[in-house]
């Protein structure tokens, strides 16, 4: 008997580079450096129809060979294997089942889904991102929540590596899937706003990451209109942000998405030593420090994103000044520490 089957999304032999995939690899590979790689089962849900096929035999095989099962799911993964392990727990009582939340939408989908809800209420353990979450589930009636940050196989830069901007033009940059839900075009249109305004170069703005293949489309059009100061720059390896990043001013994370968890282009930020300008979403509270390690604009509101930036041109020592902070919260998103809650729960 094995110790643990991981049920997520690894997508073996693809280039893959979002927060599930990212997710289901770091606990994993932290799971494997705790028992052995030959403790630890996988099982793929890359390919959508093809997994849904396959959802009985995975959890059939993973509770007939492993004493705990871990699923990491998407929305659609929730609905099938959320529903599956308690069902295949009733014919294996001697398994442990526990779900690792990515992001920070949960909540609001129990409270569509009912079923769902009771039927997640039987899981051991469920480890959401931030504390805003757990208080929502609570609220809810659950009494298996446990907070478990995301994390990241980061090394953060060292405090002679840090890099300090005393002149424009300061170096901003976006980190994430590059998609209109993650606020590309705020950010944009904040920079040439405030440009235009000084008629001359006082930002710049590099786009990181992949494009959301239901939008080339719209990104492609985008791409036509950037100025000189702005450009994309593609995907960087999750192991590489850090020595990317470090050069950056700051990073500007203006998310439409009000439910984000703990994001894991934050912990990129945070391990090169980079403040964030973000929007204030659900759990903004939980990952930032406000004028610490970043400062806040309210959500969905450009305008106010605006003006932070306005401002900061007038008093750029003060970004310079957050650095250290960011550099030493990165050391709580180290997978070695986040990861300690969960394996307190495993038999």
């Amino acid at each position: 008997m094995k110790k643990v089957s991981v049920i997520g999304h690894y997508a073996y032999g693809l280039e893959y580079l979002d927060g599930q995939t990212i997710k289901t690899k770091i606990v994993t590979n932290e799971l494997c450096k705790k028992y052995g790689e030959s403790e630890i089962l996988q099982f793929d849900t890359h390919g959508e129809l093809k997994t849904l096929l396959k959802a009985p035999i995975y959890v059939w095989r993973a509770m007939k060979n492993t004493q705990n099962i871990i699923m990491l799911p998407a929305h659609n993964g929730l609905r099938i294997f959320g529903r599956l392990l308690p069902l295949f727990q009733v014919f294996f009582k001697k398994r442990k089942i526990h779900y690792v939340v990515i992001g920070g939408w949960l909540s609001k989908v129990l409270d569509k889904q009912k079923g769902l809800a009771r039927t997640l209420k039987k899981f051991d353990g469920i480890y959401v991102e931030t504390n805003t979450m757990k208080e929502a589930l609570v609220a809810q009636g659950f009494e298996n929540i446990f907070v478990m940050p995301n994390c990241k196989e980061l090394t953060p830069i060292s405090m002679s590596e840090l890099v300090y901007q005393d002149e424009a033009p300061y170096k901003l940059c976006t980190f994430s899937r590059v998609m209109k839900e993650k606020g590309i075009e705020d950010a944009i249109d904040a920079v040439k706003t405030i440009n235009l305004e000084y008629g001359k170069t006082i930002y710049t703005l590099d786009i990181y990451g992949q494009v959301d293949p239901t939008q080339n489309e719209w990104f492609d059009k985008l791409k036509m209109e950037l100025p000189d100061s702005i450009k994309y720059c593609g995907p960087v390896p999750f192991d590489k942000s850090a020595e990317v990043l470090k050069n950056y001013f700051a990073l500007l994370f203006p998310t439409r998405f009000f439910t984000e968890g703990i994001p894991g282009t934050i912990i990129d930020a945070y391990a090169a030593g980079i403040p964030v300008i973000s929007a204030r979403w659900q759990s903004f509270n939980d990952i930032i420090d406000d004028y610490a390690t970043g400062i806040g604009y309210e959500f969905d509101n450009i305008d106010d994103l605006k003006r932070k930036l306005f401002d900061i041109t007038k008093c750029t020592e003060g970004i310079n000044a957050l650095k250290l902070n960011c550099l030493k919260k990165s050391k709580q998103f180290l997978p070695n520490e986040a990861i300690k809650i969960l394996i307190e729960q495993l038999l």
